[in-house]
């Protein structure tokens, strides 16, 4: 009898973004599409069989904290954590609304690209979130982090500054999860080196999280 296949070990992905030539992660190769889908779907599965639903509860805490205090929550991230950001700062301000309660203040660091262009052109875009929170942030808010490298420069700066705020960090991270996997007070990681997988979690869990909110009495 053969030995099962070893799953090969997550990388630290030191780099972030996925370059036409950086094939890491994406699949085996050579695949046609039923087959390809197949072997996405095996490891999506691979990924809730080990979800972090004790991080989950922490970070649903943590937006309720928020709610009950009056503090805001900024969500952020890059590339298509970006588009994450921008759908989970809608559903948790607009998807968990419920008659008679408060409303959760929740603000995508991705959606005035105005702000932002201004920021990258002036001041380079490492600088893109933090600078934006330097207007914004207060302690006790909630910043929210996406990232799947979890070493991109600009979210880096950003968790810095929320920490000096004073402020509380939550990250959704995949591969080993960086540098921020460590700074973060609560982090949603995503063992996973497969960009989609990573992506497709963390929305799975932003989800989750605005119709948990949603469904309360």
């Amino acid at each position: 009898m053969s030995k099962p296949k070893k799953t090969p070990a997550i990388a630290d992905k030191k780099t972030p973004g996925l370059a036409a030539s950086n094939m890491t992660g994406t699949g085996p190769g050579g695949l046609g599409v039923r087959a390809f889908a197949e072997w996405y779907r095996d490891r999506e599965l691979e990924q809730w069989a080990k979800f972090d639903f004790g991080a989950l509860e922490k970070i649903a805490k943590a937006i309720e904290t928020a709610e009950k205090k009056g503090k805001q929550i900024f969500v952020m991230g890059n590339g298509g954590s970006a588009a994450t950001a921008s759908h989970i700062a809608t559903d948790w301000s607009k998807t968990a609304e419920r008659v008679g309660k408060p409303l959760i203040r929740c603000t995508s660091l991705n959606d005035n690209t105005a702000f932002m262009t201004a920021i990258g052109n002036d001041l380079g875009y490492a600088e893109l979130f933090s600078r934006q929170l330097q207007n914004l942030l207060n302690a006790g808010d909630l910043v929210v982090i996406i990232s799947g490298s979890g070493n991109s420069p600009n979210v880096i700066k950003a968790a810095e500054y929320a920490r000096k705020t004073g402020a509380k960090t939550i990250a959704l991270t995949g591969f080993t999860g960086g540098k921020l996997r460590e700074m973060a007070d609560i982090c949603l990681h995503v063992d996973s080196d497969q960009y989609g997988v990573i992506e497709d979690m963390h929305m799975a869990a932003g989800s989750i999280l605005a119709f948990y909110l949603k469904q309360r009495k």
